[in-house]
């Protein structure tokens, strides 16, 4: 599997030149993609993206052996970088190519909005080598930049602490094309890295987690025959309070009349991102405490429009962009992670006596229908991991022995249905 990661290096000083650089390619890139536009039945019939960039060149740019193309991309851009004008078409065929599929989709649905149509919109330049940047030294580089009214080399110094934490942590990876790109008032390039990591098949243990709204996540480690091995809970009390004191803020200010508040919702913002890389770091560093081979997490659907009490929690919380750097730290440990159906995890006890029925002073504490007290987010990681080993286990039975076990294990039919008592009495079923 290959995994792609990024890093950002400050440029030392900004300059003019990036921003009438970026507007330039832009503006190319919108050339591209009104021609892209009007010649894409002759470009979709090509299937090689090589292909259709060659296709778009010709029509466009000036050679030797094509001394007069349909569209004079060289007069309204002279003396364009070449490696910028090919990853300008690349930008141009990508947008259009996802609006002509967007559209024909909008066409088959009728409830769904027209897709608007296509913009270059913020979209920075990659700097190839040679001919767009050049290393000129360990903390030095040359990027050609429109300055003076021309296409020109402009020498740059790449911050050191950038460079140094780059050569630590990325020495064994392939390190690909830069990007300029600028974030509030200072320019970086956006150095991407290649790597390859060969992932586990087999699972022998998993980690069960259940991300919650009160407490941040439960983690329970889990063996293929239901035995649960190890638990851990995180409560970022501290950085939660901290959220709610921005977000009364934010309030606050928006009933003395203020509609525009960016530097509360940034700081809000912030501390939610922070609660998220927390959260994040938590799960891998037990996954790896207890030796598990995959994380399995909840298939959370949190479209649409948030309703109830809660709904300003529901949207501060940031359960996908847990999953996701979850994700990219376990695959670079060379481990997966899988997501199960999330109906009824929270609802049924692990010991498949029923529903439960929660504490109404503390939503984390429930009863079970056989009268035991539980932590009921704890139960829910039990049955996440459970549903893994149970989807497991059918996939790899044939027909025949999937339906015997069906009928002898009822409640392992529906994904909804299962817990981790049933996936014990599988396990009991397989065994005689």
């Amino acid at each position: 599997m290959k995994l792609m990661s990024t890093y950002k290096v400050k440029i030392g000083s900004a300059h003019g030149a990036f921003y009438r650089t970026v507007d330039i390619y832009r503006a190319a890139t919108e050339f591209f993609i009104n021609a892209v536009m009007s010649e894409w039945d002759y470009i979709s019939s090509v299937t090689s993206s090589l292909d259709r960039v060659r296709i778009v060149e010709k029509l466009t740019h000036r050679t030797a052996s094509n001394p007069v193309p349909k569209y004079e991309f060289d007069k309204k851009f002279p003396k364009f970088p070449s490696y910028m004008r090919r990853a300008s078409i690349m930008e141009a065929l990508g947008k259009v190519s996802s609006y002509k599929s967007n559209y024909a989709n909008w066409q088959n649905t009728s409830k769904a909005r027209e897709p608007g149509l296509p913009a270059a919109g913020k979209i920075y330049p990659a700097m190839y080598r040679e001919n767009c940047f050049v290393r000129t030294g360990s903390l030095t580089a040359e990027l050609k930049v429109f300055i003076n009214n021309t296409w020109d080399w402009l020498n740059v110094t790449l911050r050191k602490s950038d460079v140094d934490y780059i050569q630590r942590h990325c020495r064994n990876r392939r390190e690909c094309v830069p990007t300029l790109r600028r974030r509030g008032k200072n320019w970086y390039l956006d150095f991407a890295f290649e790597e390859e990591v060969k992932l586990k098949n087999d699972a022998q243990i998993v980690l069960g987690v259940d991300l919650g709204i009160n407490n941040d996540c439960v983690c329970s480690a889990m063996k293929s025959d239901g035995t649960v091995i190890g638990r851990k809970f995180l409560d970022l009390s501290r950085e939660k309070d901290c959220l709610n004191h921005a977000v009364n803020r934010i309030k606050k200010a928006q009933q003395h009349g203020a509609r525009k508040t960016p530097r509360l919702w940034a700081r809000a913002k912030g501390i939610n991102t922070h609660i998220a890389n927390l959260t994040a770091e938590f799960i891998v560093e037990t996954a790896i405490l207890f030796n598990g081979d995959v994380v399995v997490f909840e298939h959370l659907g949190l479209d649409g429009k948030k309703r109830g009490k809660k709904k300003q929690k529901l949207h501060l919380w940031k359960s996908r962009a847990v999953q996701s750097i979850v994700a990219c730290k376990m695959h670079r440990l060379g481990k997966r992670i899988s997501r199960i159906c999330a109906w009824g995890t929270s609802k049924l006890a692990y010991d498949g006596s029923g529903e439960v029925a929660r504490d109404e002073e503390n939503y984390s504490k429930c009863v079970f229908p056989s009268g035991k007290k539980y932590h009921c987010d704890l139960s829910a990681s039990y049955n996440i991991g459970a549903r893994y080993f149970i989807r497991e286990i059918l996939k790899s039975l044939p027909v025949t022995s999937r339906l015997s076990m069906e009928a002898k294990v009822p409640s392992c039919i529906k994904r909804t249905t299962c817990t981790l008592s049933t996936l014990i009495s599988l396990n009991a079923e397989l065994a005689s």
